[in-house]
């Protein structure tokens, strides 16, 4: 059952839209001024409140300031009750945070439909994202609720990519993100010795470009290419920016599910300036096997070129090749008939990665 807070001075219209949402099923708790709202709002932990704006004690802006500076109260749906509302008002309680305003005397449908919908969209916020093609395509249809869009998740072309197959250039005009439903992809930019810095390396449940439709140029700041049969979804520059521009909280959750790659993106550049060489391909090693690129006994992965490995760690494949022999004869990797890497020893390759 969820809970709903109400703060309104008027016994009147207390009693009788506590006995309403009572009748809608919500558990209710009651507050007959701003200040002892806030008391029993840090103790009954609501999924909503409901407010009136001019009260003794306290006013509902100011039930809205403290509110939101409690951590455990922080982002919980806001709706204002208001006798009249002028512009000055709504925008205050805009600024402020609050969701919904509703004008006394209001009807119970309109009091039970901003209850419902403001409940929806925090449960959207709250919701995990499962990092696959119906995981996002959930996350965008609530996206598009939640900003009141035409439906994001019909936004995106699927295509499929065969090996060696590329889906963007570096310098071309970035007009997508794309999202990697299976298959591998890696993305590199171009050294001035004609040889390739493999700037990532992607497999399901991963974005790919979106730096790139960040940047100030309007083009790909790298090259896109598919290393295994691959399917991807295309969503649009402009449902990109929706998602990042419309609404903070709507971008805070987009940007944290992308948020992985980016980090590796940073830890990437850390080790090519810091780690050595055995740091770095171990570090590599082990980060392709979470994507299921390489594998070990229990996970079969589809592999990687010699060279998309050197490139990886920042040096020459011959390094690499020999780097790679050295854990094969140190007992730590093995490779199949077809050339694959297969893990032996994932914890001895933790600690070359820490300590080497």
């Amino acid at each position: 059952m969820q809970k709903v807070l109400l703060i309104e001075d008027n016994k009147d219209v207390r009693e009788n839209t506590a006995e309403l949402l009572k009748m809608a099923d919500y558990e209710v708790a009651i507050a007959e001024n701003g200040k002892n709202g806030i008391t029993t709002a840090f103790e009954f932990l609501p999924d909503i409140v409901i407010c009136d704006i001019m009260m003794p004690e306290m006013d509902g802006y100011e039930v809205l300031r403290r509110l939101n500076k409690n951590s455990s109260t922080a982002g919980v749906p806001f709706i204002f009750l208001t006798a009249k509302t002028s512009r000055a008002e709504v925008r205050e309680g805009m600024n402020l945070g609050a969701d919904d305003y509703l004008t006394k005397p209001f009807e119970e449908k309109e009091l039970l439909d901003a209850i419902e919908s403001r409940l929806q969209k925090r449960d959207f916020l709250k919701r995990e994202i499962v990092k696959n093609l119906s995981g996002i395509n959930n996350f965008l249809e609530g996206a598009s609720n939640y900003l009141d869009l035409e439906s994001l998740s019909k936004s995106h072309d699927e295509k499929k990519y065969d090996k060696n197959e590329f889906v963007f250039w570096e310098g071309d005009g970035a007009h997508a993100l794309y999202f990697v439903g299976c298959g591998t992809v890696k993305t590199f930019v171009g050294t001035e010795s004609g040889k390739e810095f493999v700037t990532g390396i992607y497999g399901a449940g991963d974005f790919v470009g979106q730096l790139s439709l960040l940047n100030s140029k309007g083009c790909y700041i790298e090259t896109a290419k598919v290393v295994e049969d691959a399917t991807l979804y295309a969503i649009p520059k402009e449902k990109f920016t929706d998602l990042l521009f419309s609404n903070k909280v709507v971008s805070q959750k987009f940007i944290a599910m992308m948020s992985a790659n980016l980090i590796n993106v940073q830890e990437h550049l850390v080790d090519m300036a810091y780690a050595s060489v055995r740091q770095r391909a171990a570090k590599a090693l082990l980060h392709l096997h979470e994507k299921g690129i390489v594998q070990d006994k229990a996970n079969k992965g589809v592999g990687i070129p010699r060279e998309d490995f050197a490139g990886m760690i920042g040096t020459a494949t011959e390094t690499a090749i020999r780097t790679l022999s050295d854990f094969k004869d140190e007992g730590l990797i093995t490779t199949d008939q077809g050339r694959k890497i297969v893990l032996k020893d994932k914890e001895a390759l933790k600690k070359v990665a820490q300590f080497s």
